[in-house]
Parts: C-alpha cells; structure tokens; sequence
C-alpha cells in the first residue's frame, strides 16, 4: 500500500463523533460533555388595550344618568310624602271645624225631653249622619268615663273628690274625645277624682263650717 493513501474513518465512529461533542478532562482525556436543554420561552401577557375617550365619556354619561334617575326617584316619593301630609292636614282641619256642630247636637240631645218627640228625634238623625259621614274618613269617637287618666288622650278640667271612683280615674266627662286614623284627634275634657279619702274629707268639712 501507498505511504500517500490516507485511511478514511467508519462510518458509525464518524457520526459517533459529530453528535457527542468532547471536552478536555482534568489530565487532559477527552471527556464527553452532557446535551445542554434548551431554555425555555418567556410568555409576556396580553396588553391591555387602551380606554379610548369615547369610550371613557360614555361611562362618565352613564353614572350621571344613573344619579340623575335616583335623585328623580327620591324626588318622586318626597312629592308623594307631601301630598300625603297636606291631604291629611286638610282633612284634619276640616274635621276640627265639624266637630263643634257634633257637640252642640250632643248637647242639646243630653237635655231632659220625651224620647219619642219628633224633634228630639229629628236631632237624633242629623247626629248620626254626620256621625256616620265623618266615620268614612276614619273618625272615630272614644269614651273616657271610668277610665284612668291618661294625659296623652284626657284634658283635665278639675279634681273632684268621689267615694266610688279611684284617684287618678275620670269622674265625668264634659266633652267627648276623637281619634282619626289611629291618632289622636281631639283629647276628651275631663273631671278626676281625688279619692274617697278626700271625698270623707270634704263631706266632713262641709257638714262642719
């Protein structure tokens, strides 16, 4: 053989070589170096895309409607409060101004006269119509006679001593009360009673003067 032919490698020690790469080891052997991975890709999120000023008026327009429309609704029921209370106010004035009609046909039926005479009877119609009328409207009468004294439905006139009513109860009542609607009209006038024990005591003084 030729000193000039050259010997050409194998073929698996050719490809042996390309795909593992050496490196120099510590006392200078070639050491065959590890497959290196690959880093992996940073992901960057999605941008968030800008708020145009169109976008940016309409949203501004939106909460104002919204506010004006809650101002409206509250405006709404304040109207409607207020029909309420001046509705009621005038039905109360107006049955303040009835009311004296109704005790003087109280009055004159309370005075002794025949229960069967057609004028006494004739006011006893007209007071309970107008009885009955002003009960549409929530009006309703109460009695206090008996009753303990309560400052919030009674006016006292006066005390009066009395052996068979306790103290702090209504002796007599002078001018009927109202309630309309559940509230308090007009308190009913009233006499209370002492006790009997003032009662003994003012028998006692003025049968010695």
């Amino acid at each position: 053989m030729s000193k000039n032919h050259k010997q050409h490698p194998h073929p698996e020690a050719a490809a042996t070589d390309a795909t593992v790469p050496t490196a120099p080891g510590a006392n200078g052997d070639a050491v065959a170096s590890a497959p290196t991975t690959p880093a992996p890709e940073k992901t960057t999120p999605p941008a968030t895309p800008a708020t145009s000023p169109v976008e940016t008026e309409l949203a501004a327009l939106k909460e104002k409607h919204l506010r004006l429309m809650a101002d409206f609704d509250n405006f709404r029921k304040r109207q409607s409060r207020d029909r309420e209370d001046d509705k009621r106010r005038a039905t109360e004035n107006l049955l303040q101004e009835l009311l004296p009609v109704l005790d003087h046909l109280e009055l004159a039926l309370a005075c002794p006269a025949p229960k069967d005479d057609p004028f006494v009877r004739g006011v006893q119609m007209v007071a309970d119509q107008l009885l009955a009328t002003l009960a549409r409207f929530d009006l309703a009468p109460f009695d206090a006679t008996g009753k303990p004294f309560d400052p919030q439905r009674h006016e006292a006139l006066m005390e009066q001593p009395s052996a068979n009513v306790p103290a702090q109860h209504v002796v007599q009542q002078t001018r009927r009360g109202y309630m309309l609607g559940g509230r308090i009209l007009r308190p009913s006038q009233v006499i209370i009673s002492s006790g009997p024990a003032a009662a003994a005591a003012h028998e006692t003084a003025s049968a010695n003067p």
